[in-house]
């Protein structure tokens, strides 16, 4: 049972002796005699990070003064090493520099974008393409990255849901465990391994109005039930540093809430990770307006419990006269400056800091089967009338329409710095190399928010000669992202006016989206007769297409967030309350009212007059080449103990079509009653399972009871007795095959 404290004012400024030191491993005696070795000045220079400059002589004196204990964009192996060398070398101490990139979904190789690997459900495949990260970083010199991102995010304005993995709690829980794993191994220590940092800490992907950087309103309850468990899991998973978010919770910024470093992080979870501010979230507490100045910017950051800056200065500028003055202790800088060093032992840093620049790894063949098979994964068939896909041996031409079609850069999407544009493989690069079918290939729009619309008319025209269509459409990578938000995700420019002109052509119709986001595409999903959905692939998303069209791979993703119909939906998640009056599915809608009707004919529930109830698409939604059936669902038991107890969930699963393919199962449970209204659904569990053609399988997966648990009436964290129902199948939506269990 957990104590949780009902206000966030609780602990922001801590005591001078609240960070007590971890556990001793086998860096503290090291790291304790570095620590009685070092100045005040040289102990705020390690927490210190600065932005690469383009001159090495103003970075280098930096570093000789003692200035600086990390610096990030810098990608030049050589250079990299130089900055260490003088680190090393002609410094004091001889403290190497911790290196840093923002290596989000890949360095050269790019694989798709956080949300789409989350379309997966396959978290061997998510880790396999962090290694591949990581090892291509480190093969620079860097090993540090910020990443993985596991703000919950209900909101497809918000630009930077693309860098998490979506809507669930669960499902971003095992996805940033897998990136941690993925990017630090078992060994910080191994020369290809790159600390990870969970970001944002905490609650930013609730940001007002899917607006960047805005204040996150988020109930403590909520806060702990649904944002703050994929920390947690980080931090298990052994997350080496975390990062504070831009947004403030009830008024308090991150990067000066104590609570969420000193009492969750380090005290109640037991993680020793290093903490660092978001680029000058520091000094933006100025504009948030809780701090007076920069000192008591450096100030709150300090007792916080953070321990680096990011390039703001406030450490540098400010902690000698705060120590000086006496208003903090050295303790509080210790305690700092101890994460830092410990992070560079632990990283072999002190004994290996230089990498060979003849070596760098990048597009490797092991690299690239890794990002074609995360690719190939990620992408969601969401509609495909008359099996229309794959595509036959009958087909022998494909036109090949849009502005995505062949583009080299924007299929990488967002937070891809280090990528290379002549590495990627297009959708028509891929096809040029299948056999026996000619593409013929018309950009139709000069980008996705083409405007004039000038080349549809040839485009359709040229279309018609095709056996079959493949339009492919969506955003440009600037269009998700960090600040990059939307009041409007319908597609942009003269893409809606493509769609819907090809269609008209009578030629069968395979739209093909790549995205950042969901995108409100009820219309073109009406308008063709087939639709993947890719959310921005990377290096090898267009070979991943081409396989998925012809037949060479079949679809299994599954969406990770839920697609509204209209953007007024928003947010519209699965895992909702049920309100006290509940939508019954039959509600009219506006068109359907009767003029004058009388004011409670439509019955009082809850919906939207325009949009209905659902969603276009729930979460766990996408489609195959084949059908699954779930039957003869079993439990164990149907009672669960209080404490540390499970009940095993089986069902035969079978494919009852005519390809093999994979299904992920998805296991659902409902508390009934609780002491707090409890969610109609919550993700618990998923399984992929690859099936031959009319081949069945006995399914298992457990439930555990601490997996139950959630922040009762009294601001406790435990699981309550009592009757829960639970549901196996193939999205979010499905209700047929269920059971009931109960926790005494």
């Amino acid at each position: 049972m957990k104590r949780l404290v009902y206000s966030l004012m609780a602990g922001v400024l801590m005591s001078a002796c609240a960070g007590s030191k971890m556990p001793e491993d086998k860096y503290d005696i090291r790291v304790d005699e570095l620590l009685q070795r070092m100045t005040l000045e040289e102990k705020i220079g390690q927490m210190n990070q600065l932005s690469a400059l383009e001159s090495l002589d103003a970075m280098s004196e930096e570093i000789r003064q003692g200035r600086v204990g990390s610096i990030f964009n810098e990608t030049d192996p050589h250079r990299i090493n130089t900055l260490q060398r003088v680190a090393r070398e002609e410094t004091r101490l001889g403290i190497p520099l911790l290196m840093a990139r923002d290596v989000i979904h890949g360095f050269r190789t790019i694989a798709p974008i956080p949300l789409g690997q989350a379309a997966s459900f396959d978290l061997e495949a998510v880790e396999a393409a962090a290694r591949v990260a990581a090892i291509e970083a480190s093969s620079a010199g860097i090993r540090w990255t910020f990443s993985p991102m596991i703000d919950i995010a209900r909101d497809a304005r918000w630009g930077r849901i693309a860098e998490g993995y979506g809507e669930d709690t669960y499902l971003t829980s095992m996805m940033g465990a897998a990136v941690v794993r993925g990017y630090q191994t078992d060994n910080l220590a191994d020369p290809t391994a790159i600390a990870a940092c969970a970001k944002h800490f905490a609650g930013y992907g609730a940001s007002e109005g899917g607006r960047d950087y805005n204040s996150a309103n988020i109930p403590i309850r909520q806060l702990h039930d649904v944002y703050l468990p994929p920390f947690e899991a980080a931090a298990k998973a052994g997350a080496a540093t975390f990062m504070t978010s831009f947004n403030d919770i009830d008024g308090i910024p991150s990067t000066a809430n104590g609570y969420l470093m000193r009492s969750l992080l380090h005290e109640e979870w037991g993680s020793d990770a290093m903490v660092v501010t978001d680029w000058s979230s520091a000094t933006e507490m100025l504009a948030h307006g809780n701090c007076r100045d920069t000192l008591d910017v450096a100030l709150q950051t300090i007792n916080a419990g953070v321990d680096m800056d990011m390039v703001s200065n406030a450490y540098i500028r400010y902690l000698p006269k705060l120590m000086k003055d006496g208003v903090i202790p050295e303790i509080l800088i210790n305690e700092a400056v101890r994460r830092i060093l410990k992070l560079k032992f632990d990283l072999g840093l002190f004994d290996n800091p230089y990498v060979d620049e003849s070596k760098l790894q990048a597009y490797t063949p092991e690299a690239l089967s890794a990002t074609l098979r995360i690719a190939t994964e990620s992408a969601v068939l969401l509609k495909n009338d008359n099996s229309l896909l794959p595509l036959g041996k009958e087909v022998k031409s494909v036109a090949l329409i849009g502005p995505l079609a062949d583009d080299t850069y924007e299929q990488f999407g967002t937070w891809a710095f280090d990528g290379e544009p002549e590495h990627t493989i297009t959708p028509l690069k891929a096809m040029l190399s299948v056999d026996g079918v000619k593409v013929i290939h018309d950009k139709a729009l000069t980008h996705c928010r083409d405007l004039k619309g000038d080349g549809i008319r040839q485009a359709v025209q040229r279309a018609k000669s095709a056996d079959v269509i493949v339009c492919v459409v969506g955003e440009e990578a600037i269009m998700s992202g960090e600040a990059h938000c939307l009041a409007d995700i319908n597609l942009y420019g003269k893409q809606k006016e493509l769609v819907a002109e090809l269609s008209k052509t009578g030629k069968p119709l395979v739209t093909v989206i790549m995205a950042g986001r969901p995108l409100t595409i009820a219309d073109e999903v009406e308008k063709s007769d087939a639709l993947l959905y890719m959310f921005h692939p990377g290096t090898m998303g267009g070979q991943a297409l081409v396989d998925l069209l012809f037949g060479k791979a079949v679809p299994s993703g599954k969406l990770p967030v839920t697609f509204p119909r209209m953007v007024g939906q928003i947010p519209i998640y699965y895992n909702h309350k049920n309100t006290g009056r509940p939508a019954e599915g039959n509600e009219l809608l506006i068109n359907q009212t009767p003029v004058r009707a009388a004011q409670t004919a439509l019955g009082c529930h809850s919906y939207w007059l325009d949009a209905g109830y659902g969603p276009l698409f729930p979460f766990g939604y996408g489609l195959s080449y084949t059908t699954f059936a779930y039957s003869d669902l079993k439990l164990d038991k149907d009672r669960m103990k209080l404490e540390n107890d499970s009940i095993e969930v089986s069902f035969t699963l079978t494919n009852t079509g005519n390809v093999e393919a994979t299904e992920i199962c998805q296991l659902y449970v409902r508390d009934l009653v609780g002491s707090v209204s409890r969610p109609v659904k919550e993700l618990k569990g998923f399984r992929r399972v690859t099936l031959k053609a009319g081949e069945s399988q006995r399914v298992s997966m457990k439930i555990f009871v601490e997996n139950l648990q959630f922040c009762g009436l009294d601001y406790y964290t435990y699981q309550e007795p009592g009757e829960f129902r639970l549901w196996v199948g193939c999205n979010s939506d499905d209700n047929r095959n269920e059971a009931t269990f109960y926790v005494d």
